[in-house]
């Protein structure tokens, strides 16, 4: 388990070193003749979410479909009780000039929960296994209609009926064509993306290095950063902290008072409120997203990421040692 925790320390740091270097080295678009960054990441979009098929366990997502409150409330933390907590403050900000930062949060709640890390960190607190990697991969399915769906409400106004067709077909041909594809091919081919799982994974960070990088590369070109005061940073690592010990808590509130067994209750909260930075950083380029807006919708996401897998790996541990003390 240090490894994996060295693992994701180092790609935290990696994720700096890009936004680091999208600003000594940022890549302009004169350079696609020699590179063509946009259609490789494109590509690679593809390539994830057709790797996520392949790795699909149907027979775990069958066999534990029977836990469906446990299924419900944590499906219900991630895509009810996230945005119903952003949505809340709506009123107050929508003409106002914070709408775009707002909008960033809310992008962020829309989101499905990470895969990997959820169901480690359950492991870790001897939650309930089966069922974190039940509702792991059932988010990121649930999250290609439901992500889209909620910032529709608030993005419809500035995009045209073409661009929505547009953002559609995007959404068809780089998530649900490759997971589709996946799915079909996942019984000949499950061996082998299980064999080389490492590997995939390693694939899956390059992308989302990319896509940092590239977002920060236009956001330092077009000065995005000069026009945006600094306390709207504080603002929004405030916001998503906030956001997370108040969706963590609810999760854990109801989890109790529906009498879920103590593993039950480690994988309710869990899974609940986890954020996907794998989806963050791909729905950022599907959904329509102004270039010069991207870095205000990547942010949150970024800083809610470091932030879980910081506490929450703490906080596994924790409860880990307070069960074996129970024990013994």
């Amino acid at each position: 388990m240090a490894t994996l925790f060295s693992k994701q320390n180092i790609f935290l740091i990696l994720l700096i070193i890009m936004v680091l270097m999208a600003k000594i080295i940022p890549f302009h678009e004169s350079y696609n003749q020699y590179f063509n960054l946009s259609a490789f990441i494109d590509w690679g979009i593809a390539g994830i979410f057709l790797l996520y098929g392949l790795k699909l366990n149907l027979k775990e997502v069958v066999k534990d479909i029977t836990n469906w409150k446990l299924h419900l409330l944590i499906q219900s933390a991630t895509f009810l009780i996230f945005p119903f907590l952003v949505f809340i403050f709506y009123p107050f900000i929508k003409d106002s000039e914070y709408f775009n930062i707002w909008l960033s949060i809310f992008f962020l709640a829309s989101l499905p929960s990470t895969v990997s890390s959820s169901v480690v960190m359950v492991s870790i607190a001897k939650g309930n296994v089966t069922s974190a990697i039940f509702n792991a991969s059932v988010s990121g399915i649930i999250g290609i209609v439901m992500t889209p769906l909620l910032m529709s409400f608030f993005m419809t106004s500035e995009t045209s009926a073409g661009a929505n067709g547009e953002i559609l077909q995007q959404l068809l041909i780089k998530v649900l064509l490759p997971i589709i594809l996946g799915i079909i091919f996942n019984p000949l081919l499950k061996k082998f993306v299980t064999k080389y799982s490492n590997i995939i994974n390693e694939f899956d960070r390059l992308i989302i290095l990319l896509i940092v990088y590239e977002s920060f590369s236009t956001a330092f070109v077009q000065h995005v950063f000069s026009s945006v005061p600094s306390f709207v940073f504080l603002v929004l690592t405030f916001s998503v902290i906030f956001l997370f010990f108040a969706v963590y808590n609810i999760t854990q509130f109801l989890a109790e008072k529906m009498k879920f067994k103590s593993q039950d209750v480690i994988t309710a909260t869990f899974c609940g409120s986890k954020k996907s930075l794998v989806h963050g950083s791909l729905f950022v380029l599907v959904l329509g997203i102004a270039d010069d807006q991207k870095v205000l919708f990547l942010l949150p996401v970024m800083i809610y990421h470091s932030f879980q897998l910081f506490y929450v790996s703490w906080l596994a541990n924790r409860i880990a040692k307070r069960q074996t003390v129970n024990v013994n």
